[in-house]
């Protein structure tokens, strides 16, 4: 990695589905699904699930801004989701999969927020764009079988990327 490299942290729902978007992206050089937002200290899934950490399901990406804007990103986040539903995404149900963009900083904090008010103004939604932006937390990096799971099990990933495939192409076009 280079020295510039900067890292964005979103929720969207299972990290299963959030990692393959980003990661083959220019610019990207690592995703990880972990754990973040929460008051335990090195959750497992087992306790996130548990719904008593506060931790939502997080990917964590560490990124060139010179290959690929905190701006661009944050875009690419919004097509991934359903900003309009503030309890899960898609089959994903519960406060753990709830969508939040977690900031490093000021800057990243009105770029999201520019884009939230965009995307709201956009009139692509009928519903209210409910995702929040927050201060980012420690970030716990989930157990490894969730690392890149879309490349271990590709038929389990389908299956889990279908409810927001269809939302994705009634949306977004795609």
């Amino acid at each position: 990695m280079t020295d510039n490299i900067e890292t964005a942290i979103f929720a969207g729902g299972c990290f299963w589905c959030m990692v393959q978007p980003f990661d083959s992206l220019p610019g990207i050089e690592k995703v990880r699904s972990g754990y973040t937002g929460g008051h335990t200290e090195n959750p497992t899934y087992e306790d996130v699930l548990s719904h008593t950490t506060g931790h939502t399901e997080a990917v964590k990406i560490w990124f060139d801004p010179a290959i690929m804007s905190y701006e661009e990103l944050v875009s690419i986040y919004w097509e991934q989701t359903d900003p309009t539903d503030s309890m899960g995404q898609f089959q994903d149900r519960g406060d753990n999969y709830r969508p939040v963009i977690y900031v490093a900083d000021e800057q990243q904090r009105q770029i999201a927020e520019k884009s939230k008010a965009a995307l709201a103004a956009s009139g692509r939604f009928d519903e209210p764009i409910v995702t929040t932006i927050e201060s980012a937390k420690p970030f716990y990096e989930a157990e490894e079988y969730h690392q890149d799971f879309y490349k271990k099990d590709p038929n389990r990933e389908a299956l889990a990327m279908r409810q927001r495939a269809a939302f994705q192409a009634d949306k977004w076009g795609k």
